[in-house]
């Protein structure tokens, strides 16, 4: 288990839509488990596979925000919204590839997922609250969707403005 880099906005890996990952292998196996590990370093909620440069359709999540609470983590590979709630949720996402921004995002407050878990089989499962509002942001970048994509032109110019910067800054040390 390693710790992979996360990619930061602007980079044109985070606006590709992921190919669907034909079966778990030892390597999906192996990218999961260092997805997790980044993921609780960084420290996030979840993380979608292009965030770490892999252009494939996977996921990890854990939305468990007690600290006395066990760890919940869970992976999903293909997964898909099996049905979403008309009620709403506006929650103030952020996202480790835009780091240190926060906007309200309106959502849909409850969703099911369907996905192939890393035992090969399917699983679905209904979420709501942040595990909702998770698997929908995370479900985005697979679909090549950041969350400032749905604020105003106006927002998303300015967070990216910054994100330019923060890179520039990070690549001169």
């Amino acid at each position: 288990m390693s710790l992979r880099q996360i990619l930061i906005h602007p980079d044109p890996r985070l606006k590709k839509m992921c190919e669907s990952v034909a079966r778990v292998t030892p390597e999906i196996e192996a990218l999961a488990d260092d997805m997790l590990a980044t993921m609780y370093d960084a420290p996030g909620v979840g993380l979608a596979a292009p965030q770490v440069g892999v252009m494939s359709r996977i996921f990890v999540m854990d939305a468990t925000r007690d600290p006395e609470a066990e760890r919940r983590p869970m992976v999903l590979i293909n997964p898909e919204i099996a049905w979403s709630s008309d009620d709403l949720n506006t929650y103030d996402e952020g996202c480790l590839s835009i780091p240190d921004q926060y906007a309200d995002v309106t959502r849909p407050a409850e969703v099911r997922m369907r996905w192939l878990g890393l035992d090969g089989k399917t699983h679905e499962e209904d979420f709501d609250g942040l595990w909702a509002t998770c698997a929908q942001h995370e479900l985005d970048h697979l679909n090549g969707i950041l969350f400032i994509d749905h604020l105003s032109a106006i927002k998303r110019q300015m967070i990216t403005r910054k994100m330019v910067k923060l890179k520039r800054e990070r690549a001169r040390g």
